[in-house]
């Protein structure tokens, strides 16, 4: 039976592994040091902080930096090694006995998927829920207002909802405007007005409901004037899936696109379609398309990385580690403004998503032929 992982495989498995965990862990410690752990040990001397929240919040914050560490460290991995065996004549010698490009990149490339399948983990599994413990940890986001619209099939409003402030489940100062059908100059106007001290969210009977407490309702003529005032302790003004969507929405309008899972992430962007968020529907979009392209960015990094270390004897080492940040760093420093062509509609966020990678995929291709491999 064939022998497909040799001697040779593994021995270029190891050297590449090893200097992409010390390249990743170099990497972690300058993201670390400078100000996230000053600010924690200062939290921990002013007593905001116990030593072991402390150390729980350095490593909750640890799946963050790796998300960014691995595609970096595998970079430098693999162009530090193929770097050496270059200067070594190692490379010299394996072409020399009939090895092909594509057969010595082959054990790189079984390890750069390795670090792609952790770096999709990582942003579906270990981000989320490490922010998750983080906010247990500095407590709960506040939302200072939120607004929930209900329109009928002509896009005419019939009900807004406007929450004042949340927090963890919790709702205050929560308003209703019920809007009639008569329309002034282009604005809608509003039957009635209720005003909540408190709200919260609820599933009574199998049914989800947001229901107020301590209401205020204003019931206005077709003048525009309070002809009633009165008061209930309590009213149910969202209820079946318009209530689960509002709350579902509201509750991910507070977090980062990398506190939510892939699972949660699709679901939120349907309801942002449904309920057209046009602009944060394209944002999350886009980010979720990333979610897929990013981690593969792992492997084209691994292969620029080897080709830079594919160098003359005498060439200067300083030349392809230059290469290497300056591809990273023009990477990561486009990345917002992608996501602002996808958040304000100029290009789909498919598109968006997915140029970098495929610029990057270029660049290989165009450096591949121009090292004449």
């Amino acid at each position: 039976m064939k022998k497909y992982f040799t001697v040779y495989d593994r021995y270029i498995f190891t050297q590449v592994l090893i200097t992409t965990i010390v390249a990743i862990l170099l990497f972690t410690i300058v993201w670390i040091a400078p100000e996230m752990l000053l600010n924690t040990i200062k939290k921990i001397l002013e007593g905001e902080y116990t030593v072991k929240m402390g150390v729980m919040v350095l490593v909750y914050e640890l799946p963050k930096i790796l998300g960014k560490a691995f595609p970096v460290g595998l970079l430098l991995g693999s162009l530090f090694t193929f770097d050496k065996l270059s200067k070594d004549s190692e490379l010299t010698i394996f072409r020399a006995v009939g090895m092909s490009f594509s057969r010595i990149i082959r054990p790189l490339l079984v390890l750069s998927f390795i670090v792609t399948y952790l770096c999709f983990v990582t942003y579906d599994k270990w981000i989320p829920y490490s922010c998750q413990k983080l906010q247990e940890i500095k407590g709960g986001a506040t939302l200072t207002q939120y607004i929930y619209t209900i329109k009928d099939k002509s896009s005419r409003p019939q009900k807004a909802v406007i929450v004042s402030r949340f927090y963890e489940g919790l709702m205050s100062n929560v308003i209703v405007m019920n809007f009639s059908n008569e329309v002034f100059d282009d604005l809608h106007a509003v039957s009635s007005i209720l005003v909540g001290e408190t709200g919260s969210y609820q599933v009574n009977n199998n049914t989800p409901e947001w229901v107020i407490s301590d209401v205020t309702s204003y019931n206005i003529d077709g003048n525009g004037i309070f002809h009633e005032i009165k008061n209930t302790p309590k009213e149910v003004i969202l209820s079946g899936h318009k209530a689960e969507d509002a709350y579902t929405i509201m509750i991910n309008s507070t977090k980062r696109d990398r506190d939510i899972n892939n699972k949660d992430l699709h679901h939120y962007i349907t309801l942002l379609k449904r309920e057209n968020l046009d602009e944060e529907y394209r944002l999350m979009l886009n980010k979720y398309f990333q979610r897929f392209f990013h981690p593969f960015v792992c492997v084209l990094l691994a292969v620029m990385g080897c080709l830079l270390g594919f160098s003359k004897p005498r060439e200067q080492r300083l030349i392809g580690f230059t290469i290497a940040i300056g591809c990273i760093f023009v990477y990561y420093i486009t990345l917002p403004f992608f996501d602002l062509l996808a958040e304000k509609g100029v290009l789909h966020p498919f598109i968006t998503a997915a140029f970098p990678p495929t610029a990057f995929l270029a660049a290989i291709i165009m450096f591949y032929k121009s090292k004449d491999l």
